[in-house]
């Protein structure tokens, strides 16, 4: 049930001490800038100040710059079931312009249930989507509940990328007729580049840019415009891949965790043709959100690698030429971490589902 719309008092009276957080860098502040959000999946700051932030159930609430917030109204008809729902949010960087808010959710068609983009354009006054339409949708949709995926990455050249999960069925991942467990490049219209690796060969999906993943929920770019991920594993094996156009990432016939059962999955860790991770998490911390940090605020973290975690309630730092975690920032406030992303100001911004708030980190 979608909640009344009503504004919210300023972010800055919520009865929250800010305090300091500590870290490599020092002692950093931790702010608190929205709370009573109901199971909130991602982030998107708004050119002037405002935040998008998407909660599953469907709602896409607009956190204002005076502190303020309200429910967006024209947002798509979602299915709430399982993990599925309303999932990432992406602001353009033509958003000044364009007023082009991109949508990811879970929508029901053919009877069935799949992962689909959208996209629609915020009233000047924030307060609706107009003329939102669907704009794309994975082939084959299932009644699964399970792995989604669903990041969206608008790439240096304007082309839109967005993480597809297996669905729950482990062999489609390696299917290329379809969707499952795949990264797919769009236009912004939904239509399809004409340079997609798979482009004129029969049988598979053209929108498929990379395959051979489990359940990718975190996606950013690097410093240098190359697209990463981070995606889950079963029982241990949650993994950081750089994505190159038309590689086979190797789910399920690789990986460095085991079934949840305990039994060994595929052939091992490792077969030609296949690509190795660039970090793998064992045990694993169930990754969710990712960003890569510009160094704006903190210079010694530029290019380090920024994931959250949704079982051990932090957020990991990568970084090195071999990529290994090399810090957990963790606090009271962390919580499971769905989201983490970088403010316009080098700010670090991370959603946390159980204390179903956004926070704000900043120097001391």
């Amino acid at each position: 049930m979608r909640r009344q719309t009503l504004p919210v008092i300023l972010a800055v009276t919520l009865p929250f001490a800010a305090h300091a957080f500590e870290s490599s860098q020092g002692d950093l502040t931790v702010t608190r800038m929205a709370t009573n959000l109901d199971q909130p999946w991602a982030i998107g700051h708004v050119p002037g100040g405002g935040v998008l932030i998407t909660e599953r159930s469907g709602t896409l609430v607009h956190l204002r710059p005076d502190g303020s917030k309200i429910d967006v109204q024209g947002v798509p008809a979602v299915v709430d079931e399982g993990q599925g729902g309303l999932l990432d949010v992406m602001i353009p960087r033509d958003f000044a312009q364009s007023r082009e808010v991109f949508l990811s959710y879970a929508a029901r068609h053919d009877g069935m249930v799949g992962t689909a983009l959208g996209k629609g354009r915020l009233s000047e006054d924030g307060t609706r989507l107009e003329g939102f339409q669907r704009i794309w949708q994975m082939v084959k949709p299932t009644n699964s509940g399970r792995h989604f995926g669903s990041r969206i990455v608008e790439a240096r050249d304007g082309t839109v990328f967005l993480t597809i999960g297996d669905r729950g069925d482990r062999p489609s991942a390696q299917d290329l007729r379809n969707h499952n467990g795949s990264v797919v490049r769009l236009s912004r219209s939904g239509e399809i580049p004409a340079d997609n690796p798979f482009i004129g060969r029969e049988g598979i999906a053209p929108e498929t840019y990379s395959y051979g993943h489990r359940n990718p929920q975190g996606a950013a770019l690097d410093l240098q415009g190359n697209l990463w991920v981070a995606e889950h594993g079963a029982k241990g094996g949650d993994e950081v891949n750089r994505i190159q156009s038309g590689a086979n990432y190797g789910w399920p016939v690789i990986s460095y965790g085991v079934h949840y059962s305990g039994e060994k999955i595929g052939e091992g860790t490792s077969k030609a043709g296949m690509q190795q991770p660039e970090h793998y998490w064992d045990p694993s911390i169930a990754p969710s959100g990712m960003m890569v940090y510009s160094g704006k605020l903190w210079p010694d973290w530029k290019g380090n690698i920024f994931v959250g975690s949704l079982k051990f309630d932090y957020i990991s730092r990568l970084s090195g030429s071999a990529l290994k975690e090399v810090e957990q920032l963790q606090d009271t406030t962390t919580g499971r971490v769905r989201d983490v992303v970088e403010g316009p100001d080098g700010a670090i911004w991370f959603l946390s589902i159980n204390k179903g708030a956004l926070y704000k980190l900043t120097p001391n």
